[in-house]
């Protein structure tokens, strides 16, 4: 079933080209329109004004009701009506202990969940004393090297009453393994966590860069976590399939979209591959997805998301179980967007990003500090930025009606369009041979540099307004902002607890526990989580499993494309 007979569209396009002739024609020899060309930030070209006639193509089905499939106005029924969205803000530096104090500090500002960053040894899988951390130790992220690192992270938190998310790709499988023996230890049950690990290797090597391994075992890995999870943490999301960083990284929109689906493929068929029902692993699937400057744009996207991922899920996967067609999705408003100059208005700009994930239907958000362009936010710029979700979700009712944007004839008709695009993109992927595939020819590297450069050239013409860089200049000079400071003492407290817990250690069993994770490596039909779970309660560092099977597997070198 369609919006329109035929006659009925006959008819609205015939008064649209009567208005166009009539008083368009007349208003517009008074006062011509502006002189540049209309289009989203994803060069999706934009009519003057929509009508049901723009969306007669798009089926009634396609629309649908929030919780039933496609799922296009929400993976719930109820939506924000039973509980609002996750606020859930990103927190990481120092020690465990200092980052422990933040969690606690924001958790007593009402945040709803955990999120967490981690320095850049810990991301690569270096020990806080290897050469490659000097003065790295604590200072983008927390420090992690040990089990008892995540013991001081996560102390006095209930970890069966707020979920901990975990933004780490490369090594995620160890922290992951980290905080299962922690549950362990504190006689958890498995089952009771809920959270997100990150573990999207294969946007490491198309945007981000962080990565060790070469891309066939690092794949190999995330599908260890997915089948692992699957039978052991009922409730936790072993991935959050990024679009965040692809889009960080300067892509557009459209390829953050269609990227992020890409490598939800590749994703689902390893994990096929090993004879594991779709409908068994696929319901805990998560995703995270940017929420960007152009206000209808991302509401459309994050619709047709929906809709093109249960497609997907149904029609090339076989899924039966709708909880598998169920996109669900963490947000983060865009931080390529914030400013050094005129700071104070990024309080705006992460407001009007916040609302647009919110009418899009976000399971949890992270708003940005007013300081991000600067450094780590301070506790100031936090509570700010979690007010700002408090105030969307209590004050101005827009958490009433469940996709109220939904039936506005432009936002439709960009989510259609939305949707044959990402399709388009995902035919092209599939005819080139697949993700892993062309993220080894830098296919996908390629597309995401032509349109962050594209946008670099229009910045410095004017052509993409940017308030307070471009327009409405001010002269800042001697302005001050209070930041973040690094404590110079974090390195040295991180390195007296990796003393102690490499002093304290079985050395033998750690070093057998190596021998084994190499055999299990080395046998591709094993999983490594176990035998990962067993060394980190043993006291083996990051940096112990890392180089071990690195010393297997490799290093992986990028080939630049240009």
């Amino acid at each position: 079933m369609s919006w329109l007979d035929p006659k009925q569209h006959d008819r609205l396009e015939s008064e649209r080209r009567d208005w166009e002739a009539g008083e368009l024609a007349a208003f517009l020899a008074k006062q011509p329109e502006r002189k540049e060309q209309f289009h989203t930030t994803g060069d999706f070209p934009v009519q003057r004004t929509y009508t049901a006639a723009d969306i007669a193509a798009t089926p009634l089905a396609d629309i649908g009701l929030p919780g039933r499939y496609p799922f296009t106005r929400g993976p719930y029924p109820t939506m924000y009506r039973s509980r609002t969205w996750t606020m859930r803000q990103i927190a990481g530096f120092g020690t465990g202990e200092d980052t422990n104090q933040r969690f606690k500090y924001l958790i007593a500002q009402g945040q709803t969940g955990i999120s967490t960053d981690f320095d850049m040894p810990t991301l690569m899988g270096y020990d806080s004393d290897h050469p490659m951390s000097d003065g790295e130790v604590g200072r983008e992220g927390v420090a992690i090297d040990t089990l008892a690192d995540m013991e001081a992270l996560l102390e006095g938190i209930d970890l069966e009453k707020i979920s901990v998310s975990l933004t780490i790709n490369p090594t995620a499988w160890i922290l992951l393994a980290m905080y299962v023996a922690l549950a362990e230890k504190r006689g958890l049950d498995p089952n009771k966590l809920s959270g997100t690990v990150q573990a999207d290797i294969l946007k490491e090597y198309m945007a981000q860069k962080e990565y060790i391994y070469p891309i066939a075992p690092s794949v190999r890995i995330v599908r260890d976590i997915i089948t692992y999870s699957a039978k052991n943490l009922k409730r936790y999301n072993p991935i959050n399939i990024s679009g965040y960083h692809i889009n960080e990284a300067g892509s557009s929109p459209l390829q953050e979209a269609a990227f992020t689906l890409a490598n939800l493929v590749a994703y689902v068929e390893e994990v096929t591959k090993t004879g594991m029902p779709v409908d068994e692993f696929a319901p805990r699937l998560a995703f995270f997805f940017v929420s960007g400057g152009d206000f209808f744009e991302e509401v459309a996207k994050f619709r047709a998301l929906r809709r093109c991922y249960a497609k997907i899920m149904k029609e090339r996967f076989g899924a039966r179980n709708p909880e598998s067609m169920r996109l669900r999705f963490h947000c983060q408003t865009a931080a390529a967007t914030l400013t050094k100059p005129q700071y104070q208005i990024n309080v705006v700009r992460t407001a009007l990003q916040a609302l647009s994930a919110v009418l899009g239907g976000a399971q949890s958000l992270h708003t940005n500090g007013y300081d991000e362009a600067f450094a780590i936010p301070t506790e100031d710029a936090m509570k700010m930025a979690l007010r700002t979700q408090q105030i969307l979700a209590e004050e101005i009712n827009v958490a009433n009606v469940i996709d109220p944007l939904g039936g506005s004839y432009y936002v439709e008709a960009l989510t259609t369009e939305y949707e044959r695009r990402i399709f388009e993109i995902l035919k092209e992927v599939d005819e080139r041979g697949g993700a892993v595939k062309l993220i080894g020819q830098g296919w996908f590297q390629k597309q995401i540099a032509d349109f962050a450069y594209e946008t670099a050239l229009r910045k410095q013409s004017g052509d993409k307004p940017v308030i307070g860089v471009n327009r409405f200049v001010e002269n800042e000079e001697g302005a001050k902002i209070e930041i973040h400071p690094y404590d110079p003492s974090t390195a040295e407290r991180q390195l007296a607890r990796l003393r102690r817990v490499r002093a304290e250690r079985d050395e033998a069993r750690v070093q057998a526990l190596l021998e084994q994770l190499a055999a299990v490596a080395r046998d591709d039909t094993q999983n490594l989580m176990p035998v990962t779970v067993e060394l980190v309660k043993a006291g083996a560092t990051m940096g112990d499993i890392v180089e071990k099977l690195r010393g297997l597997w490799g290093t992986y070198r990028e080939n630049p494309v240009f």
